[in-house]
């Protein structure tokens, strides 16, 4: 299984097991966040870009890979992703090569696994 696979399942079934509980602030919590990347006077593909600026920047490797997938699933180009990642790093400094390092290990596996369908 690849880590893609490994990390959508785990994501899945980690979000129907907290969503599964009767706690309304987190339930509101996951629809905010959802209803955030929609389609706005920004499109969605920008707010996924913005999306992973800030998860660098914040270093967090499960968001980093959430926006990953989704700009890909958005069409967003290898050379944007690195124009995006050029912006973490500038806002974020050093502390983000590591993430920059397995952000692009994981959109290479992105894009073979999309060449592959």
């Amino acid at each position: 299984m690849s880590q893609i696979e490994k990390f959508n399942a785990y994501r899945t079934r980690m979000n129907e097991r907290i969503l599964g509980e009767d706690n309304k602030v987190l339930k509101r919590f996951f629809s905010l966040d959802n209803q955030t990347y929609q389609e706005g006077t920004l499109d969605v593909a920008t707010k996924e870009m913005l999306g992973l600026v800030a998860s660098m920047v914040l270093r967090c490797d499960d968001c980093i890979k959430y926006h990953l997938g989704r700009c890909k699933e958005e069409g967003v180009s290898t050379a944007a992703l690195f124009e995006v990642l050029s912006v973490a790093n500038i806002v974020g400094g050093s502390i983000c090569i590591p993430h920059t390092r397995r952000a692009v290990e994981y959109w290479d596996e992105l894009t073979v696994m999309n060449q592959d369908q």
